[in-house]
């Protein structure tokens, strides 16, 4: 029978995550560094005293708030690269479903997330308990289900014995390259204290590393084939280049074959700012240039990005004789558009296409042009950081931070305008230090996320600075990891513009012919004179050194002062609403076909001209 080990089901979930491993930069690590975890009665009298027993081989981490917290673990997760995960744990009931957008976060941008939640009682004798939600005609559906749309694997353990079945899958399912997402398992509160006698191999260390599939040599010589044919050809980096760690070698595969590249939000800092065949970011909140690029190519190679409509312009970028050859590890992103696919690891695959490619190399004229394309960038970068006579702008801010942040510094950022404004005036100064969650946009990232950076940048680049982006919009949405970042050690910079409310998403209403409403404080229903929030008092509450800030030049003096203190530390300054930096591209957006206001008709027609001239594909 071989040997056992007689636990509760609570403390073999833990104990088989305290033996996977991993390796990074040849030093294994734990797989799982830690759990983030706010206890209620669903996972406090169980899964809370395996976490204790563990704690100092699985630390856990006290969250102000269940989304927020698992936030931050998605955010340690893509600063780690895909290498390590978090785990986030809850009660039952709100505190599950809290998590529910969170997960969303990791399955769009398929980054690892393992969630663990409380459960009702599988017995069902004390139903309904506290926090159930009663399906009168389902009885075993709980407010857990909620999760199966959000989740790449999702489980609800009934019996002890079901971990030795569940816990190795879930894993495989966030450790495969192409699977890559979010795993969610139920704990019902009875089955997690129940014993059974599990096989003591369950618990033997296992070493992980990432999985490498090869390319098949078929779509590997029908891509070598289309891009020897090639007279402007473009590649476009994704997400996946950094999970794959290939920045190395599309770099090398880029200068060798003369090839430009641009990047896609989730692909950007894959290049660093001097590297000779960087062509600036792509796509809505793209640079023109890169998008003049993208719309001339002949040839784009597609590397580990899900081709998103901000990457494409909703399908409008590409010119419609383009062949896209798709390159990633996940076959459902690889056969986007009607794309040449190649389905394989994007490292291993550009070592095997540059191998086929030879000595051969794109016409000169193409990879001058690419160059040219990103000065005239930099040179409208350049005016928009002028000295102006109004509010300070969001590209300013940009700017200044930037040149004053080193190659160990990490930006991050979300939702809103901070985007945009990164993508375009954020130039990396060393690969993978870039994060803006863009997959799902999700305000109240940038706090939650922070904190997890900071984590593991800590370990990555104990000598820079995790520095957040955040608009006073996303700041109150989410704010209370800026107290967790306090309490657990784990330092920011967060630069806060505001802006007077959501100013980006009044854009788009106004530019779409709507009337301002609803977004900036000026336009909200308010009985009086709205109140500005005083976001450095509200820091300062919960613990941060805080600093208000009025001009660029003391936004300047402000974070080099930021660096020298030992904790979290937020700036803000008030910034433009309505000045700035203009993205590349079109984006599809709804827009009534019918209307009694004349703005409206004209978007409605601009948009229907626009959409003409879509690429059409399936």
């Amino acid at each position: 029978m071989g040997d056992t080990v007689r636990l509760t089901t609570a403390e073999a979930i833990v104990r088989y995550l305290v033996a996977q491993r991993t390796l990074i930069d040849g030093t294994e690590v734990p797989l799982v560094p830690g759990v983030f975890a706010i206890f209620g009665h669903g996972n406090v009298t169980c899964l809370g005293p395996a976490l204790h027993a563990a704690r100092d081989e699985l630390p856990t981490w006290r969250g102000q708030n269940e989304q927020g917290m698992a936030l931050a673990a998605i955010a340690y997760a893509k600063a780690m690269r895909r290498r390590q995960l978090m785990v986030a744990t809850t009660s039952i009931g709100p505190g599950a479903l809290n998590l529910v957008t969170a997960a969303g976060v990791a399955m769009a941008n398929r980054l690892p997330l393992l969630m663990l939640a409380g459960d009702t009682f599988q017995s069902r004798f004390p139903d309904p308990v506290l926090q159930q939600i009663e399906h009168f005609g389902a009885p075993s559906t709980t407010a857990n289900d909620a999760f199966r749309a959000v989740v790449r694997y999702w489980d609800r353990i009934t019996r002890p014995e079901q971990v030795i079945q569940s816990l190795p899958q879930a894993l495989a399912v966030m450790l495969d390259p192409a699977d890559c997402g979010p795993a969610f398992i139920a704990l019902p509160q009875d089955v997690q204290a129940q014993v059974y006698d599990f096989p003591a191999r369950l618990f033997e260390p296992v070493v992980h590393e990432i999985a490498r599939p090869r390319p098949d040599s078929g779509q590997l010589g029908a891509a070598i084939a289309a891009v020897r044919q090639a007279r402007r050809p473009l590649i476009v980096a994704g997400g996946g280049v950094h999970y794959s760690l290939a920045e190395e070698v599309l770099a090398s595969f880029a200068e060798r074959h003369g090839v430009p590249v641009v990047e896609t939000v989730a692909g950007k800092s894959t290049l660093t700012r001097e590297h000779p065949c960087y062509a600036g970011p792509i796509g809505v909140i793209g640079a023109e240039g890169a998008n003049r690029l993208a719309a001339d190519a002949d040839v784009v190679l597609a590397v580990g990005t899900r081709l998103g409509d901000f990457a494409t312009g909703s399908w409008s970028v590409f010119g419609p004789d383009v062949r896209i050859i798709g390159v990633n590890a996940a076959r459902f992103d690889a056969y986007k558009h009607l794309s040449l696919a190649v389905v394989g690891d994007a490292r291993e695959t550009l070592v095997e296409l540059s191998a086929g490619l030879d000595a051969w190399r794109a016409p000169e004229e193409w990879t001058t042009r690419a160059a040219t394309e990103l000065a005239d960038l930099r040179g409208y970068l350049d005016r928009l950081a002028e000295p102006t006579d109004g509010l300070p702008t969001y590209a300013q801010v940009v700017r200044v931070i930037n040149e004053r942040a080193t190659a160990d510094d990490y930006a991050l950022t979300a939702s809103g305008g901070f985007p945009g404004e990164l993508n375009n005036g954020w130039w990396s100064h060393a690969v993978a230090t870039f994060d803006c969650e863009y997959g799902f946009s999700c305000m109240g990232y940038e706090l939650s996320g922070g904190w997890g950076a900071a984590m593991a940048r800590r370990t990555l680049a104990p000598d820079g600075e995790t520095i957040v982006f955040v608009g006073d919009g996303s700041y109150l949405m989410l704010n209370s990891d800026l107290y967790s970042s306090v309490l657990s050690g784990h330092k920011m910079i967060v630069v806060v513009c505001d802006n007077g409310g959501f100013a980006v998403i009044e854009r788009l209403q106004v530019g779409q012919g709507g009337e301002p409403f609803n977004n900036l404080w000026t336009d909200v229903h308010t009985p009086g004179a709205a109140v500005r929030v005083d976001f450095t008092g509200h820091a300062a509450a919960l613990g941060c050194e805080a600093r208000r800030v009025a001009t660029i030049e003391e936004l300047g003096e402000a974070f080099d002062w930021a660096r020298t203190t030992n904790r979290t530390t937020v700036v803000v300054i008030d910034t433009d609403p309505h000045a700035w930096t203009e993205g590349g591209a079109w984006w599809e957006v709804g827009v009534p076909e019918a209307s009694d206001r004349p703005s409206i008709r004209e978007a409605r027609q601009a948009m229907d001209v626009a959409k003409a001239q879509q690429r059409r594909g399936v």
